[in-house]
């Protein structure tokens, strides 16, 4: 028997994104997304309000980047989130994580994340259904660790996902199927 339920969260389980930027003084800005995706191949859209530090230092750095947070680095992807960059400007000196110039757009990439996509900002949409930040990716880089055969390898990736039932981070991993093949065996 099937039973509703009160929630308007109910596509899960929902990345758990860095974005970072740069502020104005040129310091580190991170925070916590989990509403995001990517709408083509090369172009991600993370729903971000304009209250948020990070999406004003992307419209004036026109430039972000987004990192995969991981199941080894949950506290301070936690952090980026329950901590605001408006009153905690050395935010990202706090978390002890390392970071480096992007050479492509003006953001920094964290380094400690095992994958971060540079984006070069495109527009910010901010009607009734706008999806907030549209960006488009310029660059992917991944820790050697988590590639096999120069591929990423989701579960030495070892990426979380958060869940928002019960406010929870849980790890992804565990191939389960072959996409674009096991369905065949119904035809």
């Amino acid at each position: 028997m099937r039973k509703n339920i009160t929630t308007t969260e109910a596509i899960f389980p929902m990345p758990v994104l860095m974005v970072a930027t740069y502020n104005e003084d040129g310091s580190i800005d991170v925070m916590n997304a989990a509403w995001g995706t990517m709408v083509e191949r090369d172009i991600v859209a993370l729903n971000l309000t304009e209250t948020h530090q990070t999406v004003v230092n992307i419209k004036k750095r026109k430039a972000f980047t987004v990192a995969i947070a991981d199941a080894a680095h949950v506290v301070e992807a936690d952090f980026f989130g329950v901590v605001s960059g408006k009153n905690t400007p050395d935010k990202f000196a706090k978390s002890g994580m390392k970071a480096e110039k992007s050479q492509l757009v003006d953001a920094p990439v964290i380094t400690d994340f095992p994958i971060v996509l540079e984006c070069e900002f495109i527009e910010y949409q901010d009607s009734e259904y706008g999806l907030g930040v549209i960006g488009k990716v310029v660059n992917v880089s991944a820790d050697e660790s988590v590639l096999k055969d120069g591929k990423v390898d989701i579960d030495a990736l070892g990426a979380i996902a958060f869940d928002p039932y019960t406010h929870g981070y849980y790890k992804v991993g565990g191939r389960v199927g072959e996409a674009f093949k096991d369905g065949l065996k119904l035809k």
